[in-house]
């Protein structure tokens, strides 16, 4: 059988903060091994169909950001944004709305600092995927993770 291999914090990048505030590092199918997506600032290539056609990464009101975040936006949140944070509050413990707020006050390299901190497995070291409620690498349960 063949050994898990971790993900290092340090893909956690300025690049990988979609315009939405999600941690595109932290999904699966970033993490996964075959044909892994880019996120969400990356190659449209293997990204899932959902994703290329995101709504808040196309918007316009966005596009006027020179950060490439929703955070100018006169409509934030807007009820795209509000329903995408609830969805992931709700089943994964995440808030896109909360990650955009801690961008506009901490600025986004110390988000990305901070992030690493977050979800980064104390069991492993291994970046723990938000999609999963268990690390991916040594199976050690994401809320004990999150509260170690």
């Amino acid at each position: 059988m063949k050994e898990k291999t971790g993900y290092p914090p340090s893909l956690i990048t300025a690049e990988m903060i979609a315009p939405c505030g999600m941690n595109c590092a932290l999904c699966i199918g970033f993490l996964r091994e075959r044909r892994p997506c880019a996120g969400c600032n990356g190659d449209d290539t293997h990204k899932p169909k959902h994703c290329v056609e995101c709504a808040i990464r196309h918007c316009e009101e966005m596009g006027q950001d020179a950060g490439g975040f929703c955070t100018s936006c006169s409509t934030l949140p807007c009820a795209r944004l509000k329903r995408l944070d609830k969805r992931y509050v709700a089943k994964y413990g995440m808030s896109m709305l909360e990650n955009l707020k801690a961008i506009e006050r901490l600025g986004l390299e110390r988000f990305v600092e901070q992030e690493r901190d977050r979800w980064t497995c104390p069991g492993c070291g291994s970046l723990i995927c938000v999609h999963q409620e268990e690390c991916m690498v040594c199976g050690r349960a994401r809320g004990e993770a999150e509260a170690a």
